[in-house]
């Protein structure tokens, strides 16, 4: 009776396993049955399958060889018509010629090229006609039109330039938001490494010149970013402005005093008060160190932080996971810390790090810029505007219409003066007037070329005149989103053009170069 009850609870336990199987053998005979199919159905569509046993014959060699040549031919051919790409696809006979390319092609396994070249063209008919329909919205006048030269107007010459500049100065926003990041995870793993020290804070960087502005002049462009430096606990910054210097070109120092932590050491524990702590108890390497290494007679040494800065960032190049794709190099400087990271591909990047020490609550920084005619001494900082002027062209963006040329003048200009005695520090000083006279919404790329005259008669009224005033000092026009000190409100404006009045021969120059710009522009419009 148990093997009965044994065998009716077995019996099912078997026999699921043998359905299982079935059910597999019937699935892979109808998956062969399919494949033979399939197998058939080519070898119907393909003319003249070739024959071949276990000997071929001296007949089907030669055979062989003929179509090998013949392909040979064929390819030739299809070379050359994708050569022809373009006017074919203009004519749309490509499509028709490909498929019978891959036709008589299909036989002797050339159909996996031939897919391919298909694909290759199908994508470029497409970018073509992409391009077409987008180059269609802009264009005013209709294919029988343009066939004739139609005369150049201003809409015309602007959208050519907005053309022209508009690739390179969107690649340049997106560069710099890549550095802007990058020098951000360098600073965040160097605040890690000097964590434990009483050294210098660094604070989140500012991305200021002609590429965070929204311009440059060269493609090989340096990234400069400001570092803002703070002093450690237990330490004060103090600046004293040269007074015999003209703003904003003057020299200060920052000097370094100590400041009483007593009562934080004893309630919290995490500092040590070095103003009133023996120095016997400190002890030879336990002194203030800011004072110690980067400081010489109480005044922040340039070179001295930078030298500091530049190892630092080595060591702390090494915790980014951006050090196993590129190659950091810190290139020599006194006075900054210039990189240049270069990818496995060969392409490089250079990134210039200046140190600042900010002035109050404004935007006005002493920095470790190096000055045309040099600085006195290593303790000496060079007041910088590069703050404000970054922050008017950012507004800028944020209030003009979307399409403004201000960006596209700017760029043009830059590109002109190169061979003459003007600036490009000139003629943005002369274009950030002119933004803050002509209304934004006039700066539309509709009226680029009445913008650009602008510019060169407002620059001619200041030849003749021999002054430009600096747009930062004493100028009301300034908008209040660009925080300045109070010394800069109340000045008196600044002439950047006084060499040219003391100076009658560099204004006579000066006049010349401004006609060989007026050539370069008529040349290019």
């Amino acid at each position: 009776m148990a093997s009965k009850v044994c065998g009716k609870c077995c019996a099912p336990k078997h026999a699921l396993p043998a359905s299982r199987s079935k059910l597999k053998r019937s699935l892979f005979v109808e998956a062969m049955a399919g494949g033979i199919v399939l197998i058939l159905a080519v070898l119907g569509i393909v003319p003249h399958p070739l024959k071949v046993g276990d000997q071929i014959d001296l007949a089907t060699q030669q055979r062989m060889q003929q179509r090998e040549e013949q392909l040979r031919q064929e390819m030739i051919r299809l070379q050359q018509e994708f050569d022809k790409m373009t006017q074919e696809l203009q004519s749309g006979l490509f499509l028709k010629n490909m498929l019978l390319a891959m036709w008589e092609v299909w036989p002797f396994g050339a159909l996996p090229g031939a897919l391919v070249l298909l694909f290759k063209l199908f994508w470029m008919a497409t970018e073509v006609d992409s391009d077409e329909s987008e180059s269609s919205s802009d264009e005013s006048s209709s294919s029988s039109e343009e066939e004739e030269e139609a005369p150049v107007n201003e809409w015309d010459v602007g959208r050519f330039l907005m053309q022209q500049m508009q690739v390179p100065v969107l690649h340049l926003a997106k560069r710099c938001k890549v550095v802007e990041a990058l020098v951000g995870d360098l600073l965040h793993a160097c605040h890690l490494i000097t964590l434990n020290t009483p050294l210098l804070r660094l604070e989140q960087c500012i991305g200021v010149g002609s590429a965070f502005e929204g311009w440059s002049s060269h493609w090989d462009t340096v990234y400069s970013l400001l570092v803002p430096l703070k002093p450690p606990t237990g330490h004060c910054f103090h600046l004293e402005l040269g007074a015999g210097g003209e703003l904003p070109a003057r020299h200060g120092r920052v000097r370094v005093e100590l400041e009483c932590v007593c009562l934080r050491q004893q309630l919290l524990g995490d500092v040590r008060c070095f103003l009133h702590r023996p120095e016997a108890e400190l002890g030879r390497n336990q002194g203030p160190c800011l004072l110690q290494y980067l400081c010489s007679h109480s005044y922040l040494d340039v070179e001295k932080t930078a030298c500091w800065f530049q190892l630092t960032a080595m060591n702390a190049w090494l915790l980014l996971p951006a050090s196993h794709r590129c190659r950091l190099t810190v290139l020599p400087s006194s006075r900054s810390c210039k990189l240049r990271l270069e990818k496995v591909s060969g392409r490089s990047l250079s990134i210039e790090i200046l140190f600042g020490v900010q002035q109050g609550d404004s935007r006005v920084f002493l920095t470790s810029q190096q000055a045309r005619a040099g600085l006195p001494s290593s303790t000496t900082w060079l007041e910088s505007c590069a703050v404000p002027e970054m922050l008017f062209f950012r507004f800028v963006a944020r209030q003009a219409p979307q399409d403004s040329c201000h960006l596209t003048c700017l760029n043009l200009f830059a590109r002109l003066l190169e061979g003459t005695g003007f600036s490009t520090y000139c003629l943005k000083t002369v274009l950030m007037h002119l933004l803050t006279v002509i209304p934004l919404s006039r700066w539309h790329r509709g009226h680029l070329l009445e913008r650009v005259d602008g510019i060169l008669q407002y620059l001619q009224r200041c030849l003749e005149d021999k002054q430009l005033h600096h747009f930062l000092l004493g100028n009301e026009r300034v908008p209040r989103e660009v925080p300045l000190p109070v010394a800069f409100q109340t000045a008196s404006p600044l002439n950047l053009f006084q060499r040219l009045a003391q100076e009658p021969d560099a204004h006579a120059q000066a006049l010349r170069d401004f006609r060989r710009l007026q050539v370069r522009l008529r040349s290019l419009l």
